[in-house]
């Protein structure tokens, strides 16, 4: 396996590359740790809540936080750590949490929809999505970070247009990271 980090960010077809980290139905938090070139268990989720959705990264990104840009790749089928999936974004949810260092950061999450999938229909923006469903991947994200320090907080959604920006500063923030 190579560093999936230092893979492209979007493919030669201009789809967003996701990075499965942890799929949909597990349990547990995996982390990709790039100096070893493996996933390791990062922690535990409370009893009785499992990814809704193929949850990972983009590489070639760095956030604000310090990791690469976090994705929720909407879609019904299963996957596993290290699958790469091309995607389209669909917006972002701006989320805000307790810093290690003291001070509130900003933790948002991309929201994409993998290239091939179809039987979701014609999905553009996050906006398109149910709002029921909108409300459980907030509620996702706040009940998976319940038991540790972080006291996160969804701010609200944005669109097609803000999670390109957000993408878009993120792999100018790893390019610069890298000189």
């Amino acid at each position: 396996m190579s560093n999936l980090l230092r893979l492209p960010c979007y493919g030669k077809d201009g789809s967003l590359h996701v990075v499965v980290e942890a799929p949909r139905g597990a349990s547990i938090k995996f982390k990709y740790e790039p100096a070893l070139d493996v996933f390791t268990v990062s922690r535990a989720l409370p009893i009785g809540l499992t990814y809704p959705f193929d949850w990972g990264f983009i590489p070639q990104t760095l956030a604000s936080d310090g990791d690469p840009l976090d994705a929720l790749a909407i879609h019904d089928g299963i996957t596993h750590p290290g699958v790469l999936l091309p995607c389209r974004p669909l917006g972002v949810v701006e989320l805000e949490q307790d810093g290690e260092e003291g001070g509130r950061e900003r933790n948002d999450r991309i929201i994409a929809m993998p290239t091939w999938h179809d039987r979701m229909g014609e999905l553009e923006k996050a906006t398109d999505l149910p709002a029921r469903l909108r409300e459980e991947i907030e509620h996702f994200f706040l009940d998976a970070t319940f038991f540790t320090p972080k006291n996160a907080k969804i701010l609200r959604w944005r669109g097609t247009k803000r999670a390109a920006a957000l993408i878009g500063k993120a792999a100018q923030q790893f390019a610069a990271s890298r000189h």
